[in-house]
């Protein structure tokens, strides 16, 4: 089974003064951690909302500095199940947004066709081996 997971992540920037500034800061930041080796996961804008349901930047700035919701979608090949992608995900991601918060948002499943073009996500198992 192949899956499209959504992580999002709290970024901090810091000197901002809008948010704007503050959002692409924080995608160029989360670029340049996960390139060379994640360059396929894609960076976006994360979407926050408050309790009442209004809609909210994705970035709160406070004295020139700032905390950005981004949300990072990666495909992930070969798995058993959702949580099996969603680990993947996390550990991938996280080994290189290291102290930087990650929440599964979604985990779906890609439909096969969508799936046959290169496979560019490498698969390992978050268990490691126990024969080690």
């Amino acid at each position: 089974m192949d899956c499209r997971v959504v992580v999002e992540a709290a970024v901090p920037v810091y000197d901002v003064e809008t948010v704007d500034e503050a959002v692409r800061i924080a995608i160029s930041k989360t670029g340049e951690m996960l390139n060379p080796d994640l360059n396929y996961v894609e960076i976006d804008a994360g979407t926050r909302t408050s309790p009442g349901g209004e809609q909210l930047d994705p970035a709160f700035v406070a004295a020139d500095e700032a905390l950005v919701a981004l949300e990072l979608q990666m495909d992930v090949f070969n798995v058993d199940r959702d949580e099996h992608a969603s680990r993947v995900a996390r550990k991938e991601i996280g080994k290189r947004l290291q102290n930087i918060p990650l929440k599964v948002l979604s985990v779906t499943e890609i439909d096969p066709e969508e799936s046959d073009r290169a496979e560019e996500t490498p698969v390992t198992d978050d268990e490691g081996s126990a024969g080690d």
